[in-house]
């Protein structure tokens, strides 16, 4: 029959030998994790090196079409201050006669009013 220490000392060795297979397992795991790690990191650098390069190719578009809207709108920039200086000579043009022409109506008007006026004057005193 087995003693009380040996019955300890059976306990402590099987406890160790569960532990050191805990252990393994997880050594195993964790060895396993690091090598996908690894496979992903080298993968991602295959493809990331692409990417960048797709990227700077559309930076260097994106440089270009800018440098052409900027060439675009200070083109329609000098357009429109050309529209305004037209704009404004076809007002003085067109504002200056009209003006012109309504004052020459606004005096004939008040003249065929003051004559009409003298005329009634001349034919009441006439009449008395």
């Amino acid at each position: 029959m087995l003693t009380a220490g040996e019955v300890a000392g059976l306990i402590v060795a099987t406890a160790w030998a569960v532990l050191v297979c805990f252990l393994a397992m997880v050594l195993v795991k964790l060895a396993r994790l690091l090598t996908e790690t690894t496979k992903m990191v080298s993968d991602l650098g295959e493809r990331v090196v692409p990417l960048l390069e797709d990227v700077t190719a559309t930076v260097g578009e994106t440089n270009r079409q800018l440098v052409a809207v900027e060439a675009i709108a200070k083109d329609v920039k000098q357009v429109s201050g050309h529209v305004a200086k037209v704009s404004d000579v076809t007002q003085s043009l067109v504002t200056g006669p009209l003006i012109k022409v309504a004052a020459l109506s606004h005096g004939i008007r008040q003249a065929l009013h003051v004559r009409g006026r003298s005329n009634l004057r001349m034919l009441e005193r006439r009449r008395r």
